[in-house]
């Protein structure tokens, strides 16, 4: 119960709607006698049943129950008549007011209808986590256990099976040796016996058994042994490769718990719906980027880029410096336009005054762009003979990190010269359409490889992934564009399907950009149309 905010003891009856305080009935009669025609009193369930505008900064005495949208301020009465707002529109604050307690109301039954529930299955879901991660860490440990003990059974019994085949080799070894002993031990005495013989013949007289000798010196010289064929094994050690240890091994990774999964599923239309339609007269429409909520920038096989307001109505037409068309757009940070051009090997930066200059590269072509959340620029480029491929971060457009290869130092995405676009989540992760490669390249903001997304088994798509525009929403969502299947891709921030978007008559997508109430912009290549599409809920 509210207490009266006079004596603070009694229990409040009523409530002044001008002065805003709660009042018991003896007090009322103290509050107003000082200015009685001002007081508005009601009773305590009625109070804020009047307005509380806020005062005008130039007449003090009045209440501003306008807003000037020309001025984006508060107005009164007096301020209406002034010069300084002579031809402005002005908006009715009681208006204003009632349509945003309409929202608020909307948005406090959303919340506790859809949003808190969702919420609270999640809590659930992570209490449920906590109180069994001992056991499933525990769990997984005594997995890697057996799976050791596993591998220590067969490596034993591979070196058992080898020391067995040694010891019979030994042994078969050292038959051989005393059987070729034996026989030359025999062979010897046989000789000693020859040369017993010869010494005979030599004090012998005898002419018919000298005359009968015949050498033997070329039987005996023949030593025939069968250990020359036998020699004692070598071990060549094989060199332990362990990328293949670790796929015998087994790895750790990380699964999503299914109702977050769920939750990002149920967060998106069922059908997505296609809000507006931007004709741009591109020649091959490649690249979509916001400007803001209200405008777009353009860019196709021509030099000319172009911007849209939403509606379609071209606003700005800038040419490259080379003549040739742009390899890709992004607005910057401060609201310029920034793009690539691969011939130049340049970027160049366009603000309402000039085109500059702010990187060149040797070597090297850029080709797609993407501003960071902190402000940086990623930069996909391949090599000039097109046999290298990378990720170059610049801040204040200069070079600071080269995202190339992963841990065992092998390119992570394909080495050419094809399109790659590349985009930053709202994790921070950094997202690589790779079209040669058919996948999409997933790295932290360090460059560590986190997952390769390749739609291994498109549900319903016959045609192989070939992605091409890359963006992120805020969820963390991944949307990609899939031209060989006309659709586009869904997934989570860790590579989990979500959906498609297939239904709004796509039929070449390409290049992609989501505003911040996360439509989707999506280039038609062949058509030269900007669809705006309403994919979540």
């Amino acid at each position: 119960m509210a207490r009266c905010d006079l004596c603070k003891t009694a229990i409040a009856q009523s409530y002044c709607d001008f002065c805003h305080v709660n009042l018991c009935k003896p007090c009322i009669g103290e509050h107003i006698s000082a200015d009685y025609g001002k007081h508005i009193i009601v009773s305590i369930n009625q109070r804020k049943s009047t307005l509380i505008y806020p005062k005008c900064e130039t007449h003090q005495d009045e209440d501003c129950k306008y807003q000037c949208k020309d001025c984006d301020t508060y107005v009164c009465y007096p301020c209406l008549a002034s010069r300084r707002h002579v031809g402005h529109e002005f908006l009715n604050l009681d208006d204003i007011f009632k349509a945003k307690k309409k929202n608020a109301r909307k948005d406090s039954e959303k919340l506790e209808k859809d949003i808190v529930p969702k919420f609270n299955v999640i809590a659930l879901d992570l209490e449920w986590q906590l109180e069994n991660l001992d056991k499933n860490y525990e769990s997984v440990t005594k997995e890697m256990s057996e799976q050791r003990i596993k591998i220590y059974e067969e490596v034993d019994i591979v070196f058992n099976e080898m020391e067995t085949e040694i010891s019979e080799r030994k042994t078969k070894h050292r038959s051989t040796l005393k059987k070729d002993l034996d026989k030359l031990k025999n062979k010897q005495s046989l000789i000693q016996q020859y040369v017993v013989s010869l010494d005979d013949i030599e004090d012998s007289n005898d002419v018919i058994s000298t005359t009968q000798y015949v050498s033997k010196n070329a039987e005996y010289s023949r030593i025939e042994l069968d250990v020359k064929n036998i020699t004692v094994p070598t071990f060549r050690p094989g060199k332990i490769d362990r990328l293949m240890l670790q796929q015998s091994f087994g790895k750790i990774t990380s699964t999503q718990s299914n109702s977050e999964i769920e939750l990002h599923k149920e967060s998106l239309l069922d059908e997505p719906e296609m809000v507006s339609k931007v004709q741009t007269r591109h020649l091959k429409l490649r690249n979509v980027a916001c400007l803001d909520d209200e405008k777009i920038w353009t860019s196709g096989e021509t030099a000319h880029i172009k911007c849209f307001t939403i509606q379609g109505i071209l606003q700005k037409t800038i040419k490259t410096k080379s003549g040739d068309r742009p390899s890709a757009i992004v607005a910057d940070a401060d609201g310029s336009l920034l793009y690539s051009d691969l011939e130049m090997r340049t970027v160049h930066k366009v603000n309402s005054k000039q085109t500059i200059e702010v990187i060149k590269l040797m070597g090297w072509m850029p080709v797609s762009l993407c501003v960071t959340s902190n402000g940086d620029l990623l930069v996909t480029m391949y090599s000039d003979d097109e046999t290298q491929c990378k990720v170059e971060r610049f801040s204040s457009f200069t070079a600071k990190q080269t995202i190339q290869f992963d841990e065992e130092g092998q390119s992570l995405f394909s080495e050419n010269g094809k399109i790659k676009y590349i985009n930053e989540n709202r994790n921070q992760d950094i997202c690589v359409a790779d079209c040669d490669a058919g996948a999409v390249v997933v790295v932290n903001q360090a460059g560590k490889l986190r997952f390769r997304y390749s739609a291994d088994q498109p549900q319903g798509k016959s045609k192989p992934f070939r992605p091409r525009g890359i963006t992120s929403d805020s969820l963390s969502r991944i949307l990609i564009a899939d031209g060989n299947n006309r659709c586009i891709h869904i997934i989570d921030e860790n590579g989990h399907f979500l959906g498609y978007i297939d239904n709004c008559n796509i039929q070449d997508p390409y290049g992609l950009c989501i505003d911040r109430n996360d439509n989707l912009f999506v280039c038609d290549y062949a058509k030269g149309n900007v669809k705006k599409i309403r994919y979540a809920k």
